[in-house]
């Protein structure tokens, strides 16, 4: 074979590897734009729900606050000397941004073997399930986007030692979280029947 037939070969396995790869909805900013945009999402989302009992708008606001739908989103790495790059803050990843052992615990529990961080499927039912566990844990409404955030952020430990209390950052994310579930709960409200009929516009 061929040097430059070994290059076009390489290059379309790359594009190939590539096309699978979903990008982040181009309005993150609008429930149903995004579930117009995704196809399969909305339904995802509904299923997650149905099964945990978190609300699609808390659940998707989580998303949005955690990785902004990006599939593969990493933390940040430290930086040693200003530009030297480290190592992650944290083995969080994927769409929920959940930690290695949180997955696992995840996948062992709900169960749910087969679940990948990057497939959107996966993680709404992750978050929605981890939200069930702090309403049924920590007696918190599954509509109380707030305070489900800071059990989500801090783990049920954490929130029950209210170790949020001294993070005033924190707790500005966590009202922002809820600030969103609130505008996509509205605009969800706005679209749903269609997404239930079937019936998609663009």
């Amino acid at each position: 074979m061929s040097s430059s037939v070994k290059k076009i070969l390489a290059v379309a396995v790359f594009a190939s590897l590539g096309a699978c790869v979903t990008s982040p909805p181009k309005n993150v900013d609008n429930i149903c734009d995004i579930f117009d945009e995704k196809d399969g999402w909305y339904d995802d989302a509904k299923k997650a729900s149905k099964r945990w009992g978190t609300p699609i708008a808390v659940n998707m606001a989580f998303i949005h606050q955690e990785s902004r739908f990006v599939a593969k989103a990493k933390p940040p790495r430290k930086k040693y000397l200003g530009f030297i790059p480290g190592p992650r803050k944290s083995s969080s990843y994927g769409y929920s941004q959940a930690k290695d052992e949180t997955w696992d615990w995840y996948k062992d529990k709900a169960p749910h073997w087969g679940a990948d961080r990057e497939d959107f499927d996966d993680a709404i039912d992750f978050i929605a399930w981890y939200n069930y566990l702090s309403h049924k844990k920590l007696g918190i409404a599954q509509n109380d986007a707030y305070r489900l955030y800071l059990a989500y952020h801090e783990g049920m430990g954490g929130y029950s030692r209210g170790t949020y209390k001294k993070k005033g950052w924190l707790t500005g994310v966590a009202r922002k979280v809820q600030t969103r579930a609130s505008k996509y709960q509205t605009q969800l409200n706005k679209c749903e029947k269609r997404l239930n009929s079937g019936w998609w516009f663009f």
